[in-house]
């Protein structure tokens, strides 16, 4: 018998793996639904059960159609209104690659929003 993962405690924000590029995604607001994007101050922050849910829902979705892998709900602060991980992994995965510091999200590139559709 197989069960559910545990939730982390909220707020908590949805990431994953982009399956065409490998790169670290985030799932943000993007009109009356959900899409990914690349900028960790853009992710859609669940601070109920309700948005946590919806969250794990797009997952699901999006695993189904072979846009992301390894989706799951992170725990988060937040930092002037931005979520920050409470772990290393996490808030690693939100910085790029660390041996180049003018490569990656902390400089900027390839940060877009991706409409599911």
């Amino acid at each position: 018998m197989s069960t559910a993962p545990k939730r982390p405690p909220l707020p908590a924000i949805l990431l994953a793996n982009d399956l065409l590029d490998g790169d670290v995604v985030f799932a943000t607001t993007a009109g009356d639904g959900l899409a990914w994007t690349r900028d960790p101050a853009l992710a859609r922050i669940a601070r109920d059960d309700a948005t946590a849910e919806a969250l794990e829902a797009f997952a699901a979705a999006e695993f189904a159609r072979n846009h992301v892998v390894d989706a799951y709900l992170v725990d988060v602060t937040l930092d002037s209104g931005r979520p920050v991980p409470r772990h290393f992994r996490e808030r690693f995965k939100t910085l790029g690659p660390s041996n180049r510091p003018d490569l990656g999200k902390q400089a900027g590139d390839g940060i877009e929003i991706r409409k599911v559709g």
